[in-house]
């Protein structure tokens, strides 16, 4: 056991303490706090707070530093949201771009409306902080309420007939769409019979949908998605929303009236089809599921201006100049993995507006630079919140030639 006092704090959220003159990470504590760690090697176990921060908080959660999902319950708001700013502004100084970055938005709404949880025969939940142990939860405060009441439960209810497995929940405006991966081979009828008693909308099995109620759908704009096994989602609606805003804010203040827009990374619409309500948009991503949702979308609502969408792998076929080059603004929204094949086309193009929305600032920090040295300036950097009391932060920027 050693004493120990906290001086800062990692990307990763722990503190950092220096003992010997090396430095040793230690969760859950914050800079100015005296602890007492059970050191092991370069990272340590926190035993005990001897002298706490002003800006430590009270957790929201029973389970914090058992469960390894939340890292950041123990900081006050005010911390929190600096914390998860200075995420941003690091990556950007990194990449070599400079930028003011507008304080956090807090999208975190009601809660997460998706979630995976873990199930073995010592329960069902998250696993257990730095282990491959299951942490048995009878609820989960960052979800919406539907699933932190019911999921553990429908969880646990699972195990008798698929075993160990995962189980991963969206709440959609029609009810629970269940996703089931597990070794054993189970009949469909079974399944079925499984997912009418838990009042399911939808329940899929290693990736086959065997049973549906009623197709999971989710309210974008003025359409109604149906949601297709496996598509991304946002993970809050009010995330979704605010995101959604951001693009369409930086796609109308340009110079003129935005007619056309390049919606890439598309998904299955939420920025597409709301985009729609004021210009074109051809919309392209590689999920084939996901575009043909978008399209029987689109076929079902009236009030939209056109929309093309396409299947397309923009990470190995990304739009050159000559396909940009029509449209007044595009809007990405790529996987961690960022869009430096798509950026660096970007900035061989003549497109007057670019809105880049990330869920990774050190790959957004990278297309920025690289569409900065194609001749775009930043106007603005907004970081959005919607993974609450994680290190998980989304940015919107908004380029202009």
């Amino acid at each position: 056991m050693t004493e120990v006092l906290i001086d800062s704090i990692g990307q990763h959220a722990d503190g950092i303490a220096e003992v010997g003159g090396e430095r040793v990470f230690v969760p859950f504590t914050l800079p100015g706090e005296r602890v007492e760690i059970a050191r092991e090697g370069e990272r340590a176990t926190l035993l005990r707070i001897i002298e706490p921060s002003a800006e430590r908080a009270e957790p929201i959660s029973p389970y914090f530093g058992a469960c390894g999902g939340c890292a950041l319950q123990h900081m006050n708001r005010t911390t929190y949201a600096e914390f998860k700013r200075s995420l941003v502004v690091t990556a950007l100084a990194h990449a070599g771009v400079e930028a003011e970055v507008a304080p956090l938005v807090d999208a975190t709404g009601a809660g997460r409306r998706r979630t995976t949880l873990h199930v073995r025969k010592a329960g069902a939940g998250y696993m257990r902080a730095k282990s491959h142990e299951v942490l048995d939860i009878d609820a989960c405060p960052i979800l919406v309420p539907t699933l932190s009441k019911h999921a553990p439960r429908i969880a646990r209810a699972l195990q008798p007939l698929a075993g160990d497995c995962d189980v991963s929940f969206t709440l959609s405006d029609t009810g629970i769409d269940l996703s089931i991966r597990s070794e054993r081979k189970l009949k469909p009828v079974a399944l079925a019979e499984f997912a009418r008693a838990q009042k399911l909308a939808r329940l899929t099995f290693n990736g086959e949908p065997v049973f549906m109620a009623r197709p999971p759908a989710i309210r974008m704009g003025k359409a109604v998605v149906e949601i297709p096994p496996a598509s991304f989602l946002q993970a809050t609606a009010a995330a979704e929303e605010t995101l959604a805003r951001l693009v369409q804010d930086g796609v109308d203040s340009g110079i003129g009236k935005v007619k056309s827009v390049a919606d890439l990374f598309s998904g299955v619409g939420p920025f597409a089809l709301r985009l729609a309500e004021g210009a074109r948009v051809f919309a392209a991503d590689s999920d084939r599921p996901g575009i043909a949702a978008l399209v029987k979308a689109v076929n079902h609502v009236q009030g939209l201006k056109p929309v093309e969408a396409k299947v397309r792998d923009l990470f190995r076929d990304p739009l050159a100049p000559i396909e940009l080059n029509p449209f007044d603004a595009v809007v990405f929204d790529p996987p961690r993995a960022g869009a430096e094949a798509q950026s660096r086309e970007l900035a061989r193009s003549k497109v007057e507006t670019v809105v880049a929305v990330s869920c990774e600032p050190k790959t957004f920090a990278r297309d920025a630079a690289i569409l900065i040295a194609g001749g775009y300036r930043l106007e603005s950097v907004v970081p959005v919140d919607q993974f609450a009391f994680s290190t998980h932060v989304e940015v919107v920027g908004v380029f202009r030639r």
